[in-house]
């Protein structure tokens, strides 16, 4: 917090969402971050995301609405698939919960930051950290991840739209695919909550959306095979794209070497580790 009355900070991380079958329902909280400063008092505009927040927040908390501004800075990047609106929207969410003397709890927060997103994947792993199952009108399960999980991501140059993304999705599929992706979300629970993440080998693989989303993004399928041939349990497309995400226990700098080598465009990768605390408040300083 930077003056107990007036400003506070709030630090959100990063998410990577679906895990391929896990559509909508699955995510994991990354130590990777951005920070929203807000304060009381007019400024600039807040904009269309921050006033949408803005007003759920004060019609659900009964606070007297007031004058705010915000701003955020940090390193998760925009459009990526990496939650940068969730970064965004519980940000602004907490600091206002935090100026108006804490009516909300936490749960409350996240309820309406899902409903804002529009889905619980991302929110629920940025508002409680670790792997967070959390499916619609359901209860959130969360499990903390280990930190010999290492989580490399392949960050493209360029930017996609989540609602680009989801145009391409059918209104329908095959049983068969669905079954296939049924299976495969349950093995990747079980791996989280049991801790055994070997058993998450072969268990990525999605009919449900990848297959459709990589007409927009044909390097995402050779990316999760390099990653897998150097030593990862496999990969996912992250949120909504452009990001490509493999979980490894072994030589996480081979696997980020290998798939921006398949990756074929301008791009960049890193190597991260699980957040299992969510967002919190920062301290005065």
């Amino acid at each position: 917090m930077l003056d107990a009355m007036n400003s506070v900070q709030v630090r959100v991380p990063a998410t990577t969402a679906n895990l391929g079958p896990g559509f909508d329902a699955m995510g994991i909280a990354l130590r990777l971050y951005n920070t929203t400063t807000v304060k009381r008092g007019r400024g600039s505009e807040p904009g269309d995301m921050a006033r949408a927040a803005a007003d759920l927040f004060f019609e659900h908390s009964g606070t007297k609405p007031f004058a705010f501004s915000w701003t955020v800075e940090g390193d998760v990047p925009r459009s990526r698939g990496l939650g940068s609106s969730v970064t965004v929207r519980l940000g602004i969410l907490h600091g206002l919960n935090s100026l108006a003397g804490k009516p909300l709890a936490r749960r409350d927060l996240f309820e309406l930051c899902s409903r804002l997103e529009g889905h619980p994947d991302n929110a629920a792993p940025a508002a409680f950290g670790g792997f967070c199952i959390s499916p619609r009108d359901g209860a959130t399960q969360r499990y903390p991840v280990a930190m010999d999980a290492a989580f490399v991501l392949l960050v493209p140059a360029m930017e996609l739209e989540t609602s680009l993304a989801r145009g391409v999705l059918p209104a329908k599929i095959p049983l068969r695919d669905a079954v296939l992706s049924a299976g495969n979300a349950a093995a990747i629970a079980g791996a989280f909550a049991s801790a055994d993440y070997r058993k998450l080998a072969g268990c990525f693989a999605d009919r449900l959306h990848q297959p459709h989303r990589a007409r927009l993004m044909p390097y995402l399928d050779p990316v999760i095979e390099a990653g897998s041939k150097a030593g990862a349990l496999g990969g996912w497309l992250s949120g909504a794209g452009s990001t490509v995400a493999c979980i490894t226990l072994k030589n996480p700098a081979r696997v980020a070497n290998a798939m921006a080598a398949a990756c074929g465009i301008d791009a960049w990768a890193l190597v991260v580790r699980a957040d299992n605390a969510g967002v919190r408040e920062l301290p005065a300083t």
